[in-house]
């Protein structure tokens, strides 16, 4: 193997917004924050809504009713 090619490996704590730290290893050094993590996700959590797409294409297809587009 080839020595010195391969990046360097650093320990990051990333820290959600809901203060959640999650410890991974990465090549990148910097430090950063996430929005959303699996503990305040609503998929993960089981807060999520499932809408029906009828209303949504319905919404669309009244927005855009004076641009001749195909539906």
């Amino acid at each position: 193997m080839k020595k010195n090619i391969h990046p360097k490996i650093y320990k990051l704590n990333i820290k959600c917004s809901c203060g959640n730290l999650i410890k991974i290893f990465t090549s990148s050094k910097y430090k950063f924050i996430i929005d959303v993590c699996y503990k305040c996700h609503a998929f993960y959590t089981g807060k999520q809504k499932i809408t029906g797409s009828k209303g949504r294409i319905q919404n669309l297809k009244k927005r855009f009713k004076n641009i001749n587009l195909i539906f």
